[in-house]
């Protein structure tokens, strides 16, 4: 078997990640399915509630949709609700299977990192697109037909990705200390799918409130992405949010090598 070694690494591990989960093509399949009818679901909600309201949040009706329609493809690729490597790792950690990759010649946060990647953008593509062109084929939608519009979008994204892998892995490492770590991992997914704006964009909630929810690293991980794509950013305004979305995954991409830090001290003290 070719040994990779070096630099090379961690983009192998993401490409064979991305490799796994194309393997699954009946769960693939299964996932699509999921996203459009929720996405059919959560549009014909949204319209309801945007004719009663209209520019609620301050968006129209079509923006609204937009929001609901692009925020189901990014749902397995920013695993909005939980999952990916998460529930891996924290088996590893209840099995005491973590003390192997603790040996590996490898980084185990990076190593989870570019593993979350390969899935990531084997998600956005395999399960990203079908839902969104459904959604354009029923619905009228405010998709941008400015090629820079969707290069901001994408941009955007990189931060997605990582604010999501450091929250989860965050979530992943409390294992070392609980052990079953099944209550916080569905604690964080509640915190996640409220405070990203997957169940309403965060603009709607009024007051000092709803400027706060846009401050917390969640918002970096859907309603930033979205409101990029729909323009609503400008200029400067645009480079402030991705700069922020930027700042919340180093600040929890840090806090994860330190907890991570401590955790390997505690395996070694327990002799796993």
């Amino acid at each position: 078997m070719r040994q990779v070694r070096g630099s090379g690494l961690y983009p192998a591990v993401a490409v064979g990640s991305f490799r796994r989960y194309a393997t699954y093509r009946a769960a693939t399949a299964a996932g699509v399915f999921t996203n459009t009818v929720f996405g059919l679901i959560l549009a014909y909600t949204f319209a309801a509630l945007w004719s009663e309201r209209p520019q609620l949040g301050g968006y129209d009706e079509a923006q609204a949709l937009t929001f609901v329609w692009v925020g189901q493809s990014m749902l397995a690729a920013i695993s909005l609700i939980g999952g990916g490597f998460q529930d891996e790792l924290q088996e590893r950690i209840r099995s005491g299977d973590v003390a192997v990759d603790l040996h590996r010649p490898a980084d185990l946060q990076l190593w989870w990192l570019a593993s979350d990647l390969g899935r990531s953008l084997f998600e956005l593509v395999a399960r990203g697109v079908v839902p969104l062109t459904v959604g354009a084929l029923v619905f009228e939608l405010a998709l941008p037909a400015s090629p820079v519009r969707w290069l901001l979008f994408a941009v955007a994204l990189v931060p997605a990705m990582l604010v999501s892998f450091g929250i989860r892995y965050l979530v992943g490492l409390s294992a070392f200390w609980l052990l079953d770590g099944t209550g916080v991992a569905r604690m964080s997914t509640v915190v996640s799918s409220f405070f990203s704006g997957m169940l309403l964009p965060l603009t709607v909630f009024p007051g000092a409130f709803g400027e706060f929810v846009q401050w917390l690293p969640w918002a970096a991980m859907l309603q930033v992405p979205v409101d990029v794509l729909l323009g609503r950013h400008s200029g400067a305004g645009t480079a402030g949010v991705l700069a922020l979305s930027a700042a919340w995954a180093i600040a929890l991409l840090a806090v994860g090598r330190l907890v991570q830090s401590v955790a390997t001290r505690r395996v070694v003290v327990q002799g796993g």
